[in-house]
């Protein structure tokens, strides 16, 4: 039964260049260009990165679109086109990148309190999306690279 679904997931799964096929029909409307992609790409980036709009534990794709002036649709396409990733796991990554330094850098401050600063708001979503992203619990990774030093 394994090698069957094995073999069914292998066979039928679609290759690279069908999924793009089904991003460029989903969006071949959009009207998107390559120049306005990237400037979307890159004011997405400095809201996370520079800005920290991840720390906003209420934030959502209407809000980033609103926070950069760009249309949503079109946001949405360039998570999805140009990042390879949708809203919630671009949100997820910065979040999982800034409670990895705060684990180790500031060691006296509870998983709680790091989960909360980052801006999650529950604690299985923290710790789920922290297992996704590293293979460890954030304890674990603390400890971890607490012993590593």
């Amino acid at each position: 039964m394994k090698w069957f679904f094995q073999h069914f997931l292998s066979t039928y799964r679609p290759s690279p260049k069908e999924l793009r096929q089904g991003f460029q029909s989903k969006y071949l409307k959009s009207g998107l260009t390559l120049q306005e992609a990237a400037e979307i790409k890159e004011e997405i980036k400095l809201a996370f990165e520079r800005d920290k709009l991840y720390k906003n534990n209420v934030i959502g794709l209407n809000d980033l679109s609103q926070y950069i002036a760009k249309d949503r649709y079109k946001v949405s396409q360039v998570l999805n086109e140009y990042l390879q990733k949708n809203f919630y796991s671009l949100l997820n990554h910065y979040r999982i990148k800034e409670a990895k330094h705060l684990l180790i850098t500031q060691p006296f401050l509870s998983v709680k309190a790091v989960m909360y600063e980052v801006g999650f708001n529950s604690k299985t979503s923290f710790y789920s999306a922290f297992k996704k992203e590293t293979g460890l619990s954030p304890n674990d990774y603390r400890s971890l690279t607490m012993y590593a030093s």
